[in-house]
């Protein structure tokens, strides 16, 4: 089989997506695009910045965006129920058992203490 013969035959149609998917799940999607899409500018910004040497960082520019960043990660926690400073507070927890130093290592960058084989976490 071809892989765009098993691409077809796997995929989801829409139909079936949309049976699940109610407002809510709609607002989702809308949060989850607008970080995507203004992650996607900076980047750009970065990057026109650091390859092609076209200007100096634009930081109004570069603060509008990690701005709008910022309003669909709200939205985004909100739609959750979950606050900034629980996902603060449980970075700070995992990135400080992957270094217990807090100091950055390859090699513990590589061993991941954080990670455990638990297969109900994701990656």
């Amino acid at each position: 089989m071809t892989h765009p013969e098993l691409a077809a035959k796997l995929k989801k149609y829409p139909f079936d997506i949309h049976e699940n998917v109610g407002p809510d799940e709609c607002g989702t999607i809308h949060m989850l695009v607008g970080i995507a899409s203004e992650v996607g500018k900076l980047i750009d910004s970065v990057k026109k910045h650091l390859f092609y040497s076209r200007y100096p960082l634009d930081m109004k520019y570069l603060i509008e965006e990690l701005g709008d960043i910022e309003f669909f990660m709200e939205s985004f926690r909100q739609r959750l129920g979950i606050s900034r400073e629980e996902i603060l507070n449980a970075n700070t927890a995992k990135l400080l058992k992957r270094y217990p130093k807090a100091r950055y290592t390859d090699k513990d960058a590589l061993e991941r203490k954080d990670k455990t084989n638990d297969s109900s976490t994701q990656g």
